[in-house]
């Protein structure tokens, strides 16, 4: 939801794939570092020393381009190939004290495309807990040498630094003089502290392997270890010596397990999992106890299954109720901690565990395990999943326990976190085995219209035209299969709120598969022909029109004299006074979010069109004294900034329009503004990353999004005042008939259709204003 959030989980994740194994183990000294960081030591290989990162083949060692000394690092990408992501990167432990780290350095940019940046990234047990860089700054084109620096207050929970310079996009990006401070020091003058150790640093029991292999399971054998799951989550969160951090509860699951899939009978694996609970030592009576407080309740707990003597026996009943009663009051926990201020939870301690040779059962139950309980007691939409949350368990014990290899472990993954229903939820960074697999796409953008597979038009025009599909044909057949047949197909493995943004997703996939010829059913007008056009290397041209609708072009232009118009993927907040007064003395202002905003604008943009305070929005957050409860904040509202825009306000949203996006037009709308368009993602509060087992990563939704009157929005998206949806017909005529429609709305339902289309196909083309029909 809110711009920190939109670039940790895009940059930070991304950085953090390809920092896992970037760099051993180990401190330099303070002179090897200095050299380090100023690229004066020795380069083998043509790489900078002391550094890593990637693609291979894009970072150098430069003695041409210098800031200072002998050498700089270079950015470039590979030549022929499509630019990308570069990161160089270098990584020291967290083994000192202070307040705060700094980076900063010297880049020089030619000819940049995306962006340049220094980055900076702490992480903890369970992976990063911040990040920072300069992606905010858009430092682009061809700039030289300037000093630039990026900091982040240290966390407690940080145990190693990773940090260097990254490239996205096209051309080339220079670094040189690079320092690493705390506090205003270099890093090496900072006090060195030993932090104590956590129990998952001194067990490793378990380090290599869980020794779990499974061929095969029975009903009883998934019977018992539903119930060791169902058991393992709740006394993971609720249990003291566990919620204090004495047992390495991964480990502790590994331990039990053998006993519970030998069990005879159901009363014999509850007799095993009642002397491992008991191991943990008799809970003493609180005093005083946890109390789940109603006024504010939105959620409730539920325990309810504690009392189920039928499947627990009374004696692992009665224990279990025994710790649920005798909860403290609030108190910190050792796996889970919400975030300061916003309330999402952040799953502290919880290992990826990178290295692991995968397949390998007890990981992989351990992955089934610990995502079905963060759901159970940290989900704060798990009432709108529209699925019997307890039945998802025992469905995939067998899924996921007996997948063979990396890639079906990752599959029945992504089939589980899709039962979510949560278009953040997903198995990021691993969607390469998700369906249709394969290296290769057709160079088109497909888009479903009136639920079909529609060409919505070309990656680059060069390859879109060689391929002879044109924008509107209908896709009916690939390869010979009925496109619905693929849909139905592949819709399980769609994590996604609604079903526009499944098919949202499944069109950005649906023409991957193997490189070479493909065959093409499509429908052109009322003609059904066969193309054969030839699928080309995934991600060899641009996709930025997949991940948003709006105009091409600047971010704010005027495109008549009555109609002013910004975009918030490349807005500015900074920029957004002196856009405001620009659009001075026009009828309307159209702003469009049909895409991801660049920066987190809700109040500094809403707050220029409100007229007057406007509540929009409350929220709920988890309770760490009572796990599954959810409470209600109080409503949020919009202040009243200058300069005001006077004039009508119509805001643009479609499939695209997702999280911080839906957030934005809800503030603008109770500022005034009519939302037009379709239907939205319907995934809104600010994302929790779920780190599991195999160095995979997935997401929740970590706080609940509703209107002041608590009516829901995820699931079921920011309804438009307006609906307007593109048509086939418009595809093919290359019209955009939302914007169409916000332009009649300004203008006036007199204004003859013609002046309105010549107004949108002049601001989609990029070309000078039209000139606006004279004023009503």
């Amino acid at each position: 939801m809110s711009s920190r959030a939109h670039v940790f989980t895009c940059l930070a994740l991304l950085l953090f794939a390809s920092t896992m194994n970037a760099q051993p183990a180990g401190t330099s000294p303070p002179s090897d570092l200095a050299k380090i960081l100023t690229f004066e030591t020795e380069h083998k290989t043509g790489v900078p020393g002391g550094w890593g990162g990637g693609p291979a083949g894009t970072i150098f060692a430069d003695d041409k381009v210098v800031h200072g000394g002998r050498w700089s690092a270079r950015l470039e990408p590979a030549p022929g190939n499509q630019p990308g992501f570069t990161s160089m990167t270098k990584s020291i432990p967290m083994d000192f004290a202070g307040s705060r780290i700094e980076l900063r350095g010297f880049l020089r940019t030619d000819a940049v495309g995306g962006f340049a940046a220094l980055w900076l990234r702490e992480d903890g047990d369970a992976g990063p807990v911040a990040f920072d860089n300069m992606q905010g700054r858009q430092l682009k084109g061809t700039n030289e040498w300037a000093q630039y620096s990026i900091s982040l207050p240290l966390s407690p929970d940080a145990r190693r630094l990773f940090f260097g310079v990254l490239l996205s996009g096209d051309g080339r990006a220079w670094a040189d003089d690079l320092e690493v401070l705390v506090d205003g020091k270099p890093v090496w003058d900072a006090p060195r502290v030993e932090r104590p150790k956590t129990v998952i640093e001194l067990d490793r029991e378990f380090d290599n392997g869980s020794g779990i292999v499974l061929q095969a399971l029975t009903p009883l054998q998934t019977e018992n270890l539903t119930t060791l799951g169902t058991v393992w989550g709740f006394l993971k969160y609720h249990h003291p010596q566990v919620v204090q951090g004495t047992r390495h509860w991964d480990y502790e699951l590994f331990r039990i397990m053998p006993a519970v899939m030998a069990a005879r009978d159901r009363a014999a694996a509850n007799a095993a999992v009642l002397a491992w609970v008991g191991k943990l030592g008799e809970v003493a009576p609180c005093n005083p106890c946890a109390r789940l407080e109603e006024s504010d309740l939105h959620l409730r707990p539920q325990p309810e299954w504690l009392s189920d003597e039928a499947r627990l026996g009374p004696d692992l009943s009665r224990a279990l109720l025994a710790v649920y009663r005798n909860r403290p009051p609030v108190g910190p926990q050792f796996y889970v901690s919400l975030a300061p201020g916003v309330r999402n939870p952040s799953f502290d301690h919880e290992l990826m565990y990178a290295a692991l040779k995968l397949p390998d059962a007890g990981y992989q139950l351990l992955a089934l395990f610990r995502f079905w309980n963060i759901i159970r007691y940290w989900a704060p939409y798990r009432d709108a999943a529209g699925v019997d949350w307890d039945s998802v368990l025992p469905r995939f014990v067998p899924r996921v326990a007996l997948a063979k290899s990396i890639d079906s472990y990752k599959l029945e993954m992504i089939a589980l976190i899709a039962t979510v229903n949560d278009t953040h939820a997903n198995l990021w960074g691993s969607l390469d085995v998700r369906p249709p697999a394969g290296p290769c796409q057709l160079p088109v953008h497909v888009r479903f219209i009136e639920d079909r597979a529609v060409v919505a038009g070309y990656m680059s025009e060069e390859a879109g035209t060689a391929s002879g599909l044109k924008a509107g044909d209908v896709i009916t057949t690939l390869d010979g299969t009925p496109i619905a047949s693929l849909v139905e197909r592949w819709k399980p493995y769609y994590a996604a709120s609604n079903e526009p943004t499944r098919l949202r997703d499944i069109g950005r996939a649906l023409t991957r598969g193997a490189c070479g010829e493909a065959a093409v059913g499509i429908l052109r007008d009322r003609e059904a022909l066969v193309l054969r056009p030839s699928r080309v290397p995934a991600g060899s041209t641009p996709a930025e029109a997949t991940l948003a609708h709006d105009l091409p072009g600047e971010t704010f232009r005027r495109l008549s004299d009555a109609v002013a118009y910004v975009k918030l993927s490349s807005v500015k907040s900074a920029d957004l006074g002196r856009y405001i007064e620009s659009a001075a003395g026009t009828r309307g202002l159209i702003i469009d979010i049909r895409n991801y905003p660049s920066e987190f604008v809700v109040f500094t943009l809403g707050s220029l069109v409100a007229e007057k305070p406007a509540e929009f929005v409350r929220f709920t957050s988890g309770d760490l004294a009572n796990p599954g409860a959810f409470h209600w904040s109080p409503p949020l509202s919009l202040p009243v900034g200058k300069p005001h825009y006077a004039g009508k306000v119509v805001v643009l949203v479609d499939e695209v329009s997702q999280s911080q996006a839906e957030y934005t037009a809800m503030a603008l709308r109770a500022a005034g503004a009519v939302v037009i368009g379709g239907t939205t993602a319907g995934a809104d509060g600010n994302v929790s990353a779920v780190p599991l087992p195999g160095g995979l990563r997935s997401m929740i939704s970590g706080i609940g999004v509703f209107y002041p009157d608590k009516k829901p929005t995820q699931r079921i998206g920011i309804v438009a005042d307006v609906r307007v949806q593109p048509t086939i017909a418009g595809v093919r005529a290359g019209r955009d008939e939302v914007l169409e429609e916000a332009l009649r709305r300004i203008l006036g339902p007199d204004t003859p259709a013609g002046e309105i289309e010549k107004i949108a196909r002049a601001a989609r083309a990029g070309s000078a204003p039209a000139k606006p029909p004279p004023s009503k």
